[in-house]
């Protein structure tokens, strides 16, 4: 496996943005359906896509796939936060294994 190069970090960024943009647009859109959802979801997914297909010409599913979650997950979990949406002491949990997996396996 080649080490990740900074511009592979940049499109594993991208993707994980585009991930989060179209999660949150889904999220703006359960609460009030519209245009402006409509539009973070496609730019989300198609964004996502495109830095997701370059980057896999190069490097592994596996260790694109759990770095872009991680950081995804790190964006939502932010998001949810600013919007006022409370964790539960379960859902840390769960956020916290998901990163600690993600550290795990990109050692």
């Amino acid at each position: 496996m080649a080490l990740l190069t900074p511009q592979a970090v940049c499109l594993i960024f991208l993707a994980a943005l585009g991930y989060g943009l179209a999660t949150i647009g889904l999220k703006i859109g359960a609460a009030s359906p519209g245009l402006s959802a409509i539009a973070m979801i496609l730019i989300g997914f198609s964004a996502a896509a495109l830095a997701e297909m370059e980057i896999l010409k190069e490097f592994e599913l596996g260790v694109v796939y759990i770095m872009m979650i991680g950081l995804e997950t790190l964006m939502v979990l932010g998001y949810a936060f600013f919007i006022g949406e409370g964790l539960s002491l379960r859902q840390v949990g769960g956020a916290s294994m998901v990163l600690f997996g993600l550290a795990v396996v990109s050692n």
